[in-house]
């Protein structure tokens, strides 16, 4: 009848499964931390979601983001410098 339906694999846990609750968080994580890089120019928050790998998960060296940008891996290092400056301080951005 109707048991055949039914296969153990239905019944046991998927440890790696993401519980909902990890998925509201991630969202909510996500939501709140685009809001924060919002608060920079654009070019600053294009290197800090590139430098650690925000959007992707795979974080970009100096070298990769300057030739991304076309400019020298110094100058990536002094925007991203100035974008976490902003991030810790931001009353002091201006």
């Amino acid at each position: 009848g109707e048991e055949d339906d039914s296969h153990l694999g239905d019944f046991i846990t998927d440890e790696d499964a993401e519980s909902p609750e990890e998925s509201a968080s991630f969202v909510l994580l996500r939501e709140h931390l685009d809001g924060i890089l919002n608060t920079l120019t654009e070019r600053e928050e294009k290197v800090l979601r590139l430098r650690f790998g925000l959007d992707d998960g795979r974080p970009r060296t100096l070298e990769e983001v300057g030739q991304e940008f076309g400019v020298t891996r110094e100058r990536i290092r002094q925007i991203e410098a100035k974008a976490l400056r902003k991030l810790r301080h931001p009353s002091r951005s201006k």
